[in-house]
C-alpha cells in the first residue's frame, strides 16, 4: 500500500511538471551573491531580484543577499564555479562589466562558458557629458573638436584603463578617427569624482552612466551630449538624443543580470527563468527597477545567454582595436 501511494505521488509530480508546474523546483533557501561590498552595483542587482521576486510572490520566503568582494566579481565567479556549481538555490549578480572583464581574461582561467547565464532585469546606459559652460552643444561638435586636436582633451572616467568608462571614451576617439590608446584619460574613483572634475573645469569630457549623471544634468551643472542607447530614454533624459540620432553607431548598455552554476539542473534553471519572466511583467517589478535608477532591459534565458557571449566577443574586438 505504501509503495502504491509513493508511486501515485511520483506520478502526480510528473503530471504537474508536464503541465508546466514549477513548484517542485522552487529553491528552498533562495540566495543572491553579490561579488563586492554592500552598497554597490552588485548589491543593487541582488536587491532588485530579492525584492521583486518576493513582492510578486514568485518566492515564498525572503531571499538572502550575501557578499564576496574581490576582483570586481572575479572571486565570486570562481567561487560559484568551484564550490557551488550545482546549487539551484543560488543566483549571482553580474553586469556588462563582468562580460568586459571576462573578455580581458581578468576572471582567471574561466571564460563565459563556465556558468549558466540566467537573465537581465534592467540596465543603465553610457553617456558622454561636458561641463554646463562647455562650447560643445552636440556630440557632433565634440567629435569634430576632438578630431582636430585630441591632445587638448582630458577625458575622465570612473575606472582604470580598460574599464567600461575607458571603453566608452574610446568610442569617442574612434568616432573622431583617433587612436584610443593615445587618449588623455584621467582614471578617477567613481562617477562622483568625474562630476567634480567636470564642474571644476579640470577635464573637458566625462564618460559615465545615465543614472549617476541625470540629476546633475537636470540641475544644469553638466550637459549630457549623448546617451548610448538604441532609443531615447524616458523621464528626465527624454530631451537628450542618442548617439545614433546624431549619426554615430555607438551603443553601451550596462545591463544588470544574473548567472547560476554550470551544473545547476535544468528543472532549477527553468524555475528561475519562469520566475523572472513572471515577475518582470508586473507593476511591482517596474516600481522596484525604477527605484534603483534602472531602465527597461529584460532579457531572460537563451536570448540572454546569447547576448552575454556576443558581448564578450565584442569586447575582445574593442580591446584589440584599442591596442590593448
Amino acid at each position: 500500500m505504501i509503495r502504491f501511494l509513493t508511486k501515485m505521488v511520483a506520478a502526480a509530480a510528473l503530471v504537474a511538471v508536464a503541465a508546466g508546474g514549477t513548484a517542485l523546483a522552487q529553491p528552498a533557501k533562495p540566495e543572491c551573491l553579490a561579488g563586492a561590498k554592500p552598497g554597490g552595483g552588485f548589491d543593487l542587482t541582488c536587491r532588485l531580484a530579492a525584492n521583486a521576486l518576493l513582492a510578486t510572490k514568485q518566492i515564498s520566503q525572503p531571499m538572502a543577499v550575501t557578499y564576496m568582494e574581490g576582483g570586481v566579481g572575479a572571486v565570486a565567479y570562481n567561487h560559484v564555479i568551484a564550490k557551488r556549481a550545482k546549487d539551484g538555490n543560488l543566483i549571482t549578480a553580474a553586469s556588462s562589466g563582468s562580460a568586459l572583464l571576462i573578455a580581458q581574461g581578468k576572471f582567471g582561467q574561466y571564460d563565459e562558458n563556465a556558468v549558466r547565464w540566467l537573465g537581465a532585469l534592467g540596465a543603465d546606459y553610457g553617456v558622454l557629458v561636458v561641463n554646463a559652460d562647455s562650447p560643445y552643444k552636440t556630440l557632433k561638435d565634440l567629435v569634430e573638436a576632438y578630431k582636430a586636436d585630441p591632445s587638448s582633451f582630458a577625458i575622465a572616467g570612473g575606472g582604470a584603463v580598460g574599464s567600461q568608462d575607458w571603453m566608452k571614451a574610446s568610442l569617442l576617439a574612434k568616432a573622431a578617427g583617433q587612436e584610443p590608446k593615445k587618449m588623455h584619460y584621467a582614471a578617477l574613483e567613481g562617477g562622483g569624482a568625474v562630476l567634480t572634475a567636470l564642474e571644476g573645469g579640470h577635464v573637458q569630457v566625462g564618460s559615465g552612466d545615465a543614472a549617476e549623471m541625470v540629476k546633475h544634468h537636470v540641475a544644469g551643472k553638466v550637459r549630457i551630449l549623448a546617451v548610448m542607447a538604441p532609443q531615447r530614454l524616458t523621464g528626465a533624459l527624454a530631451d537628450v538624443p542618442t548617439a545614433h540620432e546624431q549619426g554615430f553607431d555607438i551603443d553601451w548598455p550596462i545591463w544588470r543580470g544574473y548567472y547560476v552554476g554550470k551544473d545547476v539542473s535544468d528543472a532549477d534553471f527553468d524555475w528561475w527563468v519562469k520566475a523572472f519572466e513572471a515577475a518582470s511583467k508586473t507593476p511591482e517589478f517596474a516600481k522596484e527597477r525604477e527605484e534603483r535608477g534602472l531602465f527597461e532591459f529584460t532579457m531572460i534565458g537563451k536570448p540572454f545567454d546569447e547576448r552575454v557571449k556576443a558581448d564578450v566577443a565584442r569586447f575582445k574586438q574593442l580591446a584589440k582595436d584599442a591596442g590593448m
